[in-house]
């Protein structure tokens, strides 16, 4: 029995090696802290045995660190960028291979993301001598207008969204205990906010003609306490900015000790932090967890359905859905994504475990990209990445109905996808077949990290295959090489 639990569970050593080696210690002066041989202490440290709950518990109380620095899928999710950071034409000739990547990540974590934020200075400055290039050469004066910083708040809040599995129980309970407090009827929801902000806070909400605030849809006076909303916002927006703006009045110190965290190394950072958990917690308000949740199962996900119950739009739904990850009433494991139709993210988040390219192009076999295709409608997918791991998804084109006539319309579209093994649990999936895997669309992460030699859209060389380019010879695109040609190119090898 013994022998049997401890050839289970998960391989920490190098983690717990980081962590003693921080704390200045040798392995006898931690095994005798842990109540262990430092014998056993080396097979754990070695991963060759598994590191016991008991142990995890102890190592978190001794050195006061938080469990969630012992979680693989944030190894995971490492690993995957720097395979993305090595794959850059910058590291090619280093003979780096994806192990060595995989190790970094694991036994020096803080290291690895070390690499991460000095590659992301590296690409902010390339851009900003692209853009400085650019200026010298149309003879502008103003050279300085338009550098970035090596900080990016948009990738930081991502990171900080993602740690957190996108779900925020302290916001929970904040827009739970609203409801509580407001007592409101479903079906005057806008009526009960603007009546919580005027008796509870003292903010009186007026609406204002287009022309008078243009280009601003919300605009909070604090010093006069008036919330002004745009007439161009239809009803559903309008509730989501009173909710919003609840939020940031009465959520402030539950919003400022989440936006405390060292992830966020800027005050830009922090402020659109802010700006996400306001937005956050106000698709709670207006989606209360479980009878949303309820709704959600009882549809079957069926997104249209859920959203005119809930008078919320698409992107609404797809985001609070990836929201459902209450410990105990949890719903389907989603990832989502927002596009435009240069392929620019602008939102992504994953709990179904697939990876999302953050340094280079998206791959163009994503059903996202055909929903600009149909504008308006549902294109499903079922496809399989390049880790053999199959993804049931589906994609929908949005677009901003706030302006008129003469405003321009951007449309985004919307991809929202989970494991295959969850697809029964979605109306979309009905008439396909999920038995059959093989039949489910290749699909990669992005073009240097896939190892597909048969793809007619590949836009880059793999960085699993040198380019040989044989001028004789014509493939399906100019990087197709012959499947025996292996090693290590462009920075990581296999």
């Amino acid at each position: 029995m013994e022998k049997a639990r401890e050839t289970g569970g998960p391989r920490l050593g190098a983690k717990v090696r980081a962590l003693r080696r921080r704390e200045n210690l040798n392995q006898v002066q931690l095994a005798e802290k842990l109540g262990v041989s430092a014998s056993y202490l080396n097979l754990i440290e070695s991963n060759k045995r598994p590191l016991p709950a008991a142990l995890l518990i102890r190592l978190a109380q001794l050195f006061n660190v938080d469990l969630h620095s012992f979680a693989t899928d944030e190894d995971a999710r490492l690993v995957a960028d720097l395979l993305e950071v090595f794959s850059d034409p910058l590291f090619e000739g280093s003979g780096l291979t994806s192990t060595e990547v995989r190790e970094v990540a694991t036994a020096s974590p803080n290291a690895g993301r070390a690499v991460l934020s000095l590659y992301r200075a590296y690409q902010s400055m390339r851009e900003s001598a692209d853009s400085l290039s650019s200026r010298l050469n149309e003879g502008e004066q103003d050279l300085t207008a338009g550098v970035e910083r090596s900080n990016i708040p948009s990738e930081e809040v991502s990171d900080l969204l993602q740690f957190h599995m996108n779900h925020f129980p302290e916001l929970e309970t904040g827009a739970e205990e609203l409801w509580a407090k407001g007592k409101w009827a479903v079906d005057d929801l806008y009526g009960g906010l603007v009546r919580y902000l005027e008796k509870q806070l003292g903010v009186q909400v007026r609406i204002a003609r287009g022309e008078a605030e243009r280009g601003t849809l919300r605009r909070y006076d604090s010093a006069r306490k008036v919330l002004t909303l745009s007439e161009l916002l239809p009803t559903r927006s309008r509730q989501f900015q009173l909710a919003h703006q609840i939020g940031l009045l009465t959520q402030k110190n539950r919003l400022d000790t989440i936006a405390a965290d060292p992830r966020l190394t800027t005050d830009e950072s922090r402020a659109l932090a802010r700006v996400a958990l306001a937005n956050y917690f106000a698709g709670a308000v207006l989606m209360p967890y479980v009878p949303f949740l309820e709704a959600a199962r009882e549809e079957r996900y069926d997104i249209d359905v859920i959203g005119r119950r809930f008078r919320v739009g698409f992107e609404q739904v797809s985001h609070r859905l990836t929201t459902m990850r209450r410990p105990g009433a949890e719903g389907v494991p989603f990832h989502m994504i927002r596009i435009d139709v240069a392929g620019n993210i602008s939102k992504r988040f994953s709990a179904s475990g697939i990876r999302f390219a953050r340094f280079s192009g998206v791959c163009p076999r994503w059903n996202i990209f055909a929903a600009f295709l149909t504008p308006g409608m549902i294109r499903i997918q079922l496809s399989r990445m390049t880790d053999g791991v199959a993804y049931f998804c589906l994609a929908r084109t949005i677009h901003k109905d706030s302006g008129g006539y003469h405003a321009q319309h951007p449309v985004q579209a919307i991809g929202l996808g989970c494991q295959a093994q969850y697809a029964k649990e979605l109306v979309y999936s009905d008439g396909v077949d999920l038995d059959h895997l093989d039949m489910a669309t290749p699909v990669g992460v992005t073009c240097r990290l896939c190892d597909r030699q048969d793809c007619e859209q590949r836009a880059l060389p793999s960085i699993f295959h040198p380019l040989q380019v044989n001028e004789n010879v014509r493939g399906l695109t100019l990087y197709n090489v012959s499947s025996s040609h292996g090693g290590v190119v462009g920075g990581v090898g296999r």
